[in-house]
């Protein structure tokens, strides 16, 4: 049975917290506003999406044809998460990004190289969907649609607070940074259970 609770809990804290997405987003959206931010979202969406479709033909080939490789994979993932959830409760620095224009080829670039775009994927491919839906094509769209799109609701989210947000974190980082590493850490040891 699929857990629906521990798979949004992932997809949620691992878009919502800090990365090259939401800071740029953020970024942006602090300087030109949430409108103008809309083509860079758009493109960041559609890099997503690219590779959360990339991503579920080869993690559902992975399955059938090297299942032995997905326990490494797993315990890879939760390692990758325990990394970032140690630098985000350590780091005390500003968010910042460079000063950049959005735009939507901007934004679709960034995903190909976006480290923290491929591991949401496949983590949550490998850890939740393709366990409980192996071989089901509707069920696999779905997620392949519903992934991209939970990370393009928290980037409104982050675009939204703009500038706001970044005064709040500021006065709270430690409390902030400690909320989203708990979060990974719960994440990475929910992928074995």
């Amino acid at each position: 049975m699929f857990n629906w609770i521990d798979f949004l809990t992932f997809t949620g804290t691992t878009s919502v917290t800090p990365g090259p997405n939401t800071i740029l987003t953020f970024s942006t959206a602090s300087r030109v506003g949430l409108k103008k931010t809309f083509p860079l979202c758009f493109g960041i969406f559609t890099g997503f999406f690219t590779i959360m479709v990339l991503s579920t033909v080869f993690c559902s080939l992975l399955m059938k044809y090297l299942p032995m490789l997905e326990l490494p994979m797993r315990i890879l993932g939760a390692i990758y998460l325990l990394y970032l959830a140690w630098h985000m409760y350590k780091s005390e620095g500003e968010i910042t990004a460079k000063d950049e224009q959005g735009g939507f080829r901007k934004g679709l670039l960034l995903q190909f190289v976006n480290v923290k775009v491929y591991m949401n994927c496949i983590l949550s491919l490998q850890g939740y969907i393709i366990p409980a839906f192996e071989g089901q094509l509707l069920p696999l769209t779905g997620f392949v649609f519903l992934v991209p799109s939970i990370s393009f609701l928290t980037l409104m989210l982050w675009g939204s607070c703009g500038s706001a947000m970044s005064r709040f974190i500021s006065r709270h980082r430690k409390a902030a940074n400690t909320v989203f590493a708990l979060a990974l850490v719960y994440c990475a040891v929910k992928m074995f259970f």
